[in-house]
């Protein structure tokens, strides 16, 4: 992308003036227009938020130093993912209940990942069911499923069959959430989404949940709540319980959640795929580490046998490329996209993945960088403030 050209993406997005380019700001018109209780349950983190504010304040510590007379006119940001070339080594980060921002929810984020062609992974707690979730995202654009584990095998069994045939290519099974966390903005509230029918499409829509229930959970949606209450995540999993999850699908398997580099020699051990360095966000340890501080000692363990990706705390393009020099080699962006959601709708979301694209390859390019290859950790040096 040469100045002409890109001057011109800047005048064809005139016509969206109305929405904001940093992500405070889009944050804040997100706080305007929802609820209270709505925004928190996005806004917030797990206990006094203290890994929710480190996830971002942790960038920072690591700074950029750029290389000069590189030639960087023509700019090549695609990445290949579990034999997949992608345009950009961003993808959509699994969300779950997201029509409490939106009225189309998932449905209007999935349809903005399609028509851009960026990556979304579908949460198991989505308020559309993964089979419409797909429809939107098309055919074209990859899709990856992601699992939270339900005590109820059958249940667990159903979702990976379902998922398979739906066209995902991928299972992202959650680790950090076999219960949810200390969230003290919810609890404040008194407010839990899915005991109110939101975010359990999966579960009204699954024929083994149906049979659990005596009465049909569509039309009982608080019986449904109080029924996916008792199945929702599992305790007693341990690594040996993998196996269960290839039985049931021939889809690789990536693990969401890992922290510790023993936890990502373990998944290698194991045979795993792909891992996820993610602390969820900061919702659910208060007081973990921040997901790119954990980013180097995993990706110095994993040494390229299987591929490592890292989400919690992306917000601009700096970010993005700060975590592909730290060993990443694809980020997921959350709350980004979902107030872009809440603002905007399907085009809010469009907008909010235009800019990080954008923000990344001009970083990119003024770093001297011009293909996803040569981002190397010497191209970043880590401060003590």
């Amino acid at each position: 992308m040469n100045f002409k050209t890109q001057l011109e993406d800047y005048q064809a997005t005139q016509s969206m003036s109305k929405f904001p380019y940093s992500f405070e700001e889009w944050e804040a018109m997100a706080k305007k227009v929802l609820s209270s209780p709505n925004y928190d349950y996005v806004a917030a983190g797990a206990g006094s938020e203290d890994t929710m504010r480190e996830n971002v304040d942790a960038f920072k510590r690591w700074r950029i130093q750029p290389r000069m007379f590189r030639d960087v006119e023509q700019r090549d940001t695609t990445t290949t993912i579990l034999g997949t070339q992608l345009e950009s080594p961003i993808m959509m980060a699994p969300v779950g209940v997201q029509k409490i921002l939106h009225e189309r929810g998932d449905l209007a984020s999935a349809k903005a990942a399609g028509e851009l062609g960026v990556p979304f992974v579908c949460s198991t707690v989505s308020a559309y069911s993964l089979e419409e979730i797909a429809a939107e995202v098309g055919e074209d654009t990859l899709k990856w499923f992601q699992l939270y584990w339900s005590t109820d095998e059958q249940i667990t069994s159903s979702l990976l069959k379902r998922a398979e045939a739906a066209g995902y290519s991928a299972i992202v099974v959650t680790l950090d959430t076999p219960m949810v966390g200390w969230r003290e903005r919810d609890l404040n509230h008194r407010w839990l989404p899915f005991l109110e029918g939101i975010g359990i499409a999966n579960y009204i829509s699954d024929p083994v949940f149906k049979s659990r229930m005596s009465v049909d959970p569509g039309s009982d949606l608080q019986a449904a709540g109080e029924e996916f209450r008792k199945v929702f995540g599992n305790t007693k999993l341990s690594w040996r319980d993998l196996e269960f999850v290839r039985e049931q699908t021939s889809l690789p398997i990536i693990l969401k959640g890992i922290l510790h580099p023993h936890d990502a020699e373990l998944a290698i051990h194991y045979g795993v795929d792909g891992v996820i360095v993610s602390n969820h966000g900061g919702r659910q340890v208060n007081g973990a580490i921040s997901a790119i501080d954990a980013l180097p000692e995993i990706a110095e363990v994993v040494q390229g046998q299987i591929p490592v990706l890292m989400d919690s705390g992306i917000r601009r393009g700096d970010d993005v490329l700060k975590a592909l020099a730290l060993g990443a080699e694809a980020v997921l962006v959350g709350r980004p996209y979902l107030y872009g959601l809440a603002v905007g709708g399907r085009e809010g979301v469009k907008q909010i993945l235009r800019n990080l694209k954008g923000d990344f390859e001009l970083t990119m390019a003024l770093s001297g960088v011009k293909q996803i290859s040569e981002i190397t950790p010497a191209l970043i040096r880590k401060t003590t403030n």
